[in-house]
């Protein structure tokens, strides 16, 4: 345990903010996995809609820097793949 106040201070900040970061990392897996399962189901609206929503929240995970810029960049690209050949079908 941290003697020092400006230590304490740290540990308590580092977890307020592994909780925040916790929480932002789930959202964007639930997005992500919304898409999936509308992609597994074949539902051409549904996925289309999932993915609408869930681009912006990968995208702000990456902001939020919880995912790298590249990361979400292919996170998004592989779940538009998806997306349109589930509609060429």
């Amino acid at each position: 345990m941290p003697n020092i106040a400006s230590a304490k201070k740290r540990v308590r900040t580092a977890k307020k903010r592994t909780e925040i970061n916790h929480a932002r990392k789930g959202r964007v897996r639930t997005f992500a996995r919304k898409v999936e399962e509308a992609i597994a189901a074949g539902d051409k609206a549904a996925a289309a809609a999932a993915l609408k929503a869930a681009e912006p929240e990968i995208m702000r995970g990456v902001t939020k820097g919880i995912l790298h810029k590249n990361t979400g960049a292919r996170k998004v690209s592989r779940l538009a793949h998806r997306v349109a050949a589930l509609a060429g079908r």
